[in-house]
């Protein structure tokens, strides 16, 4: 006895891998997509059921074709009759179907269309899950930390450098932090790493989640890595309307929460916050420069062909900001013929050292270039920077109150001693190792006042001493020039309350206060006085006296007096 069964290329191909069980098969074609299997019953064993093994294998294949009828329906609606095939008519369900004969033909539910289905599966269907996300991470990729360690160097300001052995996913943040260890200097969350074009004259401070590694393999050969502090890397979170003017703003509003409505349209993706406003365009292969209208956007710098217009036709993309970094151009005015001192530039990252690719740029003051250079880094980086800010900011918060500062390395390894009986001894309660310092600190004054008095002769005059203090001081910088000054003060970051001192060029016995407020710079000169055989010094032509700088700077840090602000944030250059 022969059974016949009708069955689609699927199902032909599961019941030829059962030809061993059934003895000989063969498949004959007919129709368009049917196919009539015939297998000799003489062969079969006698308990082997081919109504039993059909009615099982449609029962485990029934929900696979539906779901491929569903999608190959889907995808025959989506694109037209040029995909659709012909496909036999379901045969109604009877009361026949139920009971099958060996020799009665069943039907098995099918379609043609699954090869074009799996082919157009991608564009038609949700795309799976990613089963390997952490693949897509440059920062957590297995690939990366399966690459062995880099060798980094970074120069200091005083040009000595520091090699380091770093593994290919340690972040900007990171080497900051090995470098801060290792020179044993405080660890304020001011301090960054710069990359330097010396050749381009061209400067960038590096973002905290950036990848070190990444970012050497950019550079050319003549190009290094700076350590140098940055106060204004996240001073616009703080005091986001002191970076930002109100005419260069689009959508800047008159309300208490300003603030907030500024750090949620840069932060938020789906924002579209812009600034506008003039600037100068370098003209590519020319000394001349061009004063166009400006707008930045998530999609790019744009300028308008005509006016102040910002009607899409008139319109030109100048750069995007998804491939490009923004420098400062620190080669002065002179070497581009630029129209004023606030150059800056966009530079591609596939660009090394071709000057010819550079978008470069020229505020009218120092304000509005900041406004650029702090919009380009939101618009780009968005809530990666925010993030960046909150760490140390949530470190802070989980210190206890009374918990001390963080301090530095050298700090730690020193422990405070009593030495005022036979034998000395370590102060272990903390109150009383702090009132010890404030006043062994005040000490040496009035022991070295007392033995001046008593006529003896004193190893170290006060009046000398005095002027010599300071000197060990990180934000005293000896006989520097003005324009060095400026120069420090600019390069880490023209926030409010940055300062330094150094001698007065035109008077020697004189010295003279850096201080930056409102990114303006400004110059007090602070002049010595004598008072009872003592030298003095005061910033108020006498009405404030100081025994030493050091007094001065602790006074001012503490009190405004006639300074436009208090001493904030100390000008420090480390040595590596």
């Amino acid at each position: 006895m022969t059974g016949n069964c009708l069955v689609d290329c699927p199902a032909r191909a599961a019941l030829e891998t059962l030809s061993p069980w059934f003895g000989l098969v063969w498949v004959q074609s007919v129709g368009d997509c049917w196919f009539q299997l015939t297998v000799l019953d003489e062969q079969l064993n006698d308990d082997v059921d081919l109504e039993q093994l059909v009615n099982d294998m449609n029962s485990s294949m029934e929900s696979v074709y539906s779901t491929q009828a569903d999608t190959a329906l889907i995808l025959n609606n989506g694109h037209g009759q040029s995909h659709r095939r012909h496909t036999p008519p379901l045969l109604p369900s009877s009361p026949s179907r139920e009971k099958l004969r060996h020799s009665q033909p069943m039907h098995i539910q099918a379609v043609r269309c699954l090869q074009e289905a799996h082919r157009l599966r991608p564009a038609s269907l949700p795309a799976i899950p990613n089963p390997f996300p952490e693949l897509c991470s440059p920062a957590g990729s297995p690939v990366l930390r399966s690459l062995p360690p880099a060798i980094v160097k970074v120069w200091s300001e005083d040009g000595a450098g520091k090699v380091l052995e770093i593994p290919a996913d340690m972040t900007a943040r990171d080497v900051c932090q090995l470098l801060v260890y290792k020179s044993h200097c405080l660890d304020d969350n001011a301090w960054s790493l710069v990359e330097h074009h010396p050749v381009l004259g061209l400067e960038r401070c590096l973002e905290d989640h950036e990848l070190v590694v990444q970012v050497q393999a950019s550079m050319s050969s003549d190009s290094k890595f700076l350590f140098r502090k940055n106060y204004a890397k996240y001073e616009f979170f703080r005091n986001p309307l002191n970076f930002f003017p109100e005419q260069m703003v689009a959508w800047c509003q008159e309300s208490e929460d300003a603030v907030c409505v500024f750090l949620q349209n840069f932060l938020n993706s789906s924002s579209c916050p812009e600034i506008q406003g003039y600037l100068y365009v370098k003209e590519p292969g020319r000394r001349s420069w061009k004063k166009l209208y400006m707008f930045l956007r998530r999609s790019g710098l744009y300028y308008s062909t005509k006016g102040t217009s910002k009607e899409p036709r008139h319109l030109q993309l100048l750069s995007d900001l998804e491939d490009s970094n923004i420098f400062t151009i620190i080669t002065g005015r002179k070497l581009h013929n630029a129209p004023a001192d606030y150059q800056f530039c966009i530079k591609p990252s596939k660009v090394r050292s071709d000057c010819k690719e550079l978008k470069m740029l020229c505020a009218e003051d120092e304000q509005s270039r900041t406004c650029w250079m702090t919009a380009f880094r939101l618009l780009k980086y968005g809530i990666v920077l925010y993030q960046s800010y909150n760490v140390p900011q949530q470190r802070k918060s989980n210190l206890s109150p009374f918990s001390a500062p963080v301090r530095s390395v050298s700090e730690n390894s020193l422990v405070a001693m009593d030495f005022s009986g036979r034998t000395g001894r370590v102060i272990d309660n903390p109150v009383e190792a702090q009132s010890a310092a404030l006043e062994e600190g005040q000490t040496w004054r009035k022991r070295s006042q007392r033995m001046n008095v008593l006529g003896s002769p004193s190893p170290l005059h006060p009046s000398s001493l005095s002027t010599v203090i300071h000197r060990t001081q990180v934000w005293f910088h000896g006989r520097i020039m003005r324009e060095e000054a400026h120069k420090m003060i600019i390069q880490q970051g023209q926030v409010d309350g940055l300062f330094l001192l150094r001698d007065s060029q035109s008077n020697p016995k004189a010295f003279v206060l850096t201080l930056c407020h409102h990114q303006k710079i400004k110059h007090f000169q602070i002049l010595p006085c004598e008072e009872d055989g003592q030298v003095l010094f005061s910033l108020d032509d006498g009405a404030t006296k100081f025994t030493d700088l050091i007094h001065l700077v602790e006074f001012y840090q503490l009190n405004r007096g006639v300074l436009p602000s208090k001493l904030k944030h100390p000008c420090t250059a480390v040595a590596l």
